[in-house]
């Protein structure tokens, strides 16, 4: 039942063929026979697991169950989940329980999920490969004995919903942190439309930017995710107050009579890729022809630019955001001969190296012989990155990219930190732009492993991105069944 997607086991679950709880001890199996060495759990909750089970039995017992009654999924540990620890893979928050419930989560609970435990990410979020975190890096399922990167930051939850250690899981995407990890893990990967998703109860990165959304095996399980997890919050005040309610399965936007406008950015022309990549991209580029898309080439002037923007910007909120941890509140505290002391100390305890980083470059581009040089001329690249998208959306309905330049590398493979952030190429403008946009799986490298292809649209346009990408999916055929992947 490991290979079963959402949609499949909620038939099962609604006809009495499945139990929520026989679904639940499945996965629970599984955590324990791979949970270690796939290390993509910091917190696992198996008691909580079965007591959500037994409560969901009961539901479709009597009756009344609920969108995603039975399902079990991973919490990207970044979501402060009432009673639980919530660590954001930091030393700095590694004792911290929280005493309540982010906006996400609980909506998910009242959907009827089963919580089998927080999935590990990059400390605070801040980085690409999740080696960052301070409980060691989770591991990609495919492949598993060359110890790849399962991507960052949702790496822990792009590794477990790979490897069958969950049927879904939330993930955040600030500058590709749920496109990235799903690319390179056979995945889908749903970045919303920024304000879709509640940010409350989100430990913050950089809150322009942060962008809550799902990670699942299909378009269709990654649609009832976000359907769950979308709508307005009062206590975000960056909420919008439009929702998003799927249909499963999702419509057709392809042959039904008007012709739809696929675009392809001009710029991103000449960055080098893969060729399995360029292949795969062509290849799926001929299957939408073939079923009467139009292929137009749009432009987007400063998208080479996002990067430096990104980068820019990122850093300076998390200046602000992470100003917080001092060691007075919660969290780590480390005594010193004075306030100032203990500061410092606590700081340079409860950070990892690529936070001090971020922190130092955000208060460096904050500061006021910096602030109109940097800061204002990377917002004034992001409103031009903006303006480019809603042009190219005039001649167009949609856009497809690359995900990635190529597969999963090696987690100890020697990159320098502006090699790191280089792997951010295709994925920062949108969150830039705060547009929607997945990916999804689009087919299977050379080298065995998977490549992604990310869709994008205007903003609230996020059904019509998923609609587009479930075509994808199914010219692509990728097979990412977890005892396919990993075994029994």
């Amino acid at each position: 039942m490991i290979d079963l997607t959402i949609c499949e086991a909620l038939e099962k679950l609604k006809s009495g063929e499945l139990s929520a709880t026989e679904l639940t001890r499945a996965y629970l199996d599984r955590i324990e026979k791979y949970g270690d060495e796939l290390n993509c759990y910091i917190t696992r909750t198996p008691e909580r697991a079965l007591a959500d089970a037994e409560l969901a039995d009961k539901h479709y017992a009597d009756g009344t169950a609920r969108a995603l009654e039975g399902i079990p999924i991973g919490m990207k540990d970044l979501f402060a989940t009432r009673g639980i620890r919530t660590t954001a893979a930091s030393h700095m928050l590694e004792n911290f329980v929280p005493e309540y419930e982010s906006t996400v989560s609980q909506k998910l609970i009242d959907a009827g999920t089963v919580l089998l435990g927080k999935t590990n990410l990059d400390e605070f979020a801040m980085g690409t490969f999740s080696k960052t975190s301070y409980f060691g890096a989770p591991v990609n399922p495919w492949q598993m004995e060359r110890k790849l990167t399962a991507g960052g930051s949702s790496g822990g939850s792009s590794s477990a919903v790979a490897g069958g250690l969950c049927m879904a899981a939330t993930g955040t995407d600030t500058g590709g942190s749920i496109r990235f990890p799903s690319a390179i893990t056979g995945l889908v990967g749903m970045k919303p439309t920024y304000g879709l998703c509640s940010r409350w109860g989100c430990v913050a990165f950089a809150s322009s930017l942060d962008t809550p959304g799902p990670i699942a095996r299909t378009v269709d399980d990654a649609a009832l995710m976000l359907s769950a997890m979308a709508g307005h919050d009062d206590k975000d005040s960056t909420s919008e107050s439009a929702g998003f309610n799927a249909h499963t399965p999702l419509e057709s936007i392809l042959g039904d009579g008007k012709k739809l406008r696929i675009g392809v950015i001009r710029e991103l022309n000449n960055v080098k890729i893969s060729d399995d990549m360029q292949k795969l991209f062509n290849d799926r580029i001929a299957d939408l022809k073939s079923l009467g898309a139009e292929i137009v080439e749009v432009s987007i002037p400063n998208i080479l630019d996002a990067l430096a923007a990104y980068y820019i910007i990122a850093p300076a909120e998390a200046s602000s955001n992470l100003a917080r941890y001092d060691g007075m509140r919660y969290g780590l505290r480390v005594e010193g001969s004075d306030l100032i002391d203990t500061y410092k100390k606590t700081r340079a305890a409860g950070f990892g190296d690529e936070v001090q980083r971020r922190m130092i470059i955000g208060t460096a581009v904050l500061s006021s012989e910096s602030y109109e040089v940097y800061f204002m001329q990377a917002a004034r690249v992001r409103r031009m990155i903006a303006d480019s998208f809603n042009a190219a959306f005039e001649q167009c309905d949609l856009i497809i990219c690359p995900t990635s330049s190529g597969t999963a590398m090696p987690l100890d493979s020697d990159l320098t930190p502006l090699e790191y952030y280089a792997l951010d190429m295709f994925t920062v403008a949108m969150n830039l732009a705060g547009i929607p946009a997945c990916s999804v799986p689009a087919g299977i490298a050379q080298n065995g492993l998977p490549l992604g292809l990310q869709v994008m649209g205007k903003r609230f346009d996020d059904l019509r991105v998923l609609q587009l990408a479930k075509h994808i999916e199914q010219f692509a055929g990728v097979d990412n069944r977890p005892t396919k992947i990993m075994g029994k």
